[in-house]
């Protein structure tokens, strides 16, 4: 089963449909839940500072409180809300801890130290800039430095887009209840969240709720892996195309070439609008140098990937008609994705195409396609994806932190691989190669698209792990670390098990 994600409209619609089916513990059962994970991650160490803001948050957080101090913590409470405009459930979880000997401060002790903080001031309901005490308080936390526990979501982020609302707690540890939301893990949700634990609080939150959003992982996208037979030769593994390399860029495209032939392609074509572009690659002369035009005169091609270093100049307005003429499975990245931003009778082609098309934009490139602004497009990352996806009729990946695939039928999936030694030069024009390798090797281009996301973040983590990188990560190494990985996926446990 893929993991599901939820917008909080969803949450709640998954909290009504339990409480109809009887289920009216939902408060206690997620107060155990982060309570036991604090005692986890207390780990012998005794004082907790519990924050209990205004909402079913501050609930969760005073439930956690009372069995962490039944347990013998000690246990500091400063509930930041009015007492008499609290929830039904948060008040009987107030009267509840009282009842239990608590107390509830109004502000931060200055006299007292803590092992841990439980952030239960705001969840997934918030929606409007902190202000006043609250932003204080998430200040305050911000600055003590020590691991942190959120409760559903960091104070301050949104659970949905994954943006601050000015500020927002720093946590160490999120617990997420019933089910991830998206804004844990896009945009700037990871760098807030830290490591994401799941409770489903004993719902089955996919039986109740037909959930559009999932989060890749590895089990998933590689199931379309298959070794290959012993009578394996090149016209099997299919053939790739790269249209683009205008002058000063042929970069581009030799990167995304490369890639396609590290990612097993049978044979892979470049074809370099750059007058004075090399009559071989040096550095991987296996690839197949030609003309634009020989390249979509060829009838044995795979998949088509056009874009990277492509230019905006009429003649490559003219390849790119060419192209999406084509029956071809079409990945369409960098300056591909600026011309079609700018003609709006090649949106037109690419709407009616049957073969198949994937655009890679990152923020900037989807803004110019959607006629916004890279802040609107950040500020709603997983609508502006699906939105694009259905315009387009494409397959489509947001790239960013947690990128976004998105598909026409308004199915999306976030990526959780990746770190920020992805944001430099060549990193899309690797991952567009990448995509047209699998294409090629049979794969349907959804199936191709999410693992060659998956695995390029992978790739891009492997070398981090071994010490190379963030700083100074290059695309070329993130190639090579995704042919070594894609190797060990369908290969080595094989192998191991024999």
């Amino acid at each position: 089963m893929q993991t599901p994600i939820y917008f909080s409209h969803e949450i709640r619609q998954l909290e009504q449909k339990a409480l109809d089916a009887g289920v009216t513990d939902l408060m206690e059962r997620a107060g155990l839940a982060a309570a036991e994970l604090a005692r986890d991650l207390l780990a012998g160490k005794t004082s907790v500072l519990v924050l209990a803001g205004p909402g079913n948050n501050g609930g969760d957080a005073l439930v956690a409180a009372r069995h962490l101090k039944s347990w013998w913590f000690r246990v500091t409470v400063v509930l930041a809300g009015d007492a008499t405009k609290l929830p039904s459930d948060a008040a009987n979880a107030l009267q509840a801890w009282r009842a239990a000997g608590g107390e509830a401060l109004e502000a931060l002790p200055p006299d007292l130290k803590w092992d841990l903080v439980i952030d239960g001031l705001f969840g997934t309901g918030l929606a409007r800039e902190l202000s006043g005490r609250y932003l204080e308080l998430v200040r305050a936390v911000n600055r003590m430095n020590l691991p942190v526990l959120g409760l559903d979501v960091p104070s301050g982020l949104d659970a949905d887009a994954g943006q601050t609302f000015r500020a927002a707690v720093r946590a160490s540890h999120t617990l997420s209840f019933i089910a991830l939301k998206p804004g844990l893990l896009t945009a700037y949700g990871p760098d807030y969240c830290g490591q994401i634990h799941v409770d489903t609080l004993g719902l089955d939150p996919a039986a109740l709720v037909k959930p559009f959003g999932r989060l890749l992982q590895r089990k998933e996208v590689a199931a379309a892996l298959k070794p290959r037979p012993r009578n394996s030769h090149k016209g099997m593994l299919g053939s790739v195309g790269i249209l683009g390399g205008a002058p000063s860029m042929c970069g581009a495209a030799l990167l995304a070439s490369r890639a396609a032939l590290k990612l097993g392609a049978g044979r892979v074509y470049a074809a370099l609008l750059s007058d004075s572009a090399p009559a071989v690659d040096t550095i991987q002369p296996e690839l197949m140098l030609c003309s634009t035009d020989r390249l979509l005169q060829l009838d044995h091609l795979s998949c088509l990937a056009a874009g990277p270093g492509l230019g905006q100049s009429d003649e490559a307005v003219r390849l790119l008609e060419k192209a999406l003429e084509t029956g071809l499975p079409l990945v369409l990245d960098a300056d591909a994705l600026n011309l079609l931003a700018s003609h709006a009778e090649l949106q037109e082609r690419v709407k009616n195409r049957k073969g198949g098309t994937i655009l890679t934009p990152h923020s900037a490139e989807a803004a110019r396609l959607m006629g916004s602004t890279t802040h609107d497009i950040q500020q709603e990352r997983v609508a502006s994806a699906t939105l694009m996806a259905k315009r387009l009729n494409s397959l489509v990946v947001l790239k960013g932190a947690g990128s976004i695939c998105a598909l026409p039928d308004e199915t999306w999936f976030i990526n959780p691989t990746g770190n920020p030694g992805l944001s430099s030069a060549g990193m899309g024009d690797v991952l567009s190669g990448m995509i047209a390798a699998l294409i090629a090797q049979r794969l349907k281009p959804v199936e191709a698209l999410l693992l060659a996301v998956y695995l390029h973040g992978a790739a891009a983590d492997e070398l981090v792990a071994q010490g190379i990188g963030p700083i100074g990560l290059t695309a070329t190494e993130v190639a090579d670390a995704a042919k070594t990985l894609i190797n060990r996926w369908v290969y080595w446990p094989r192998n191991q098990s024999c």
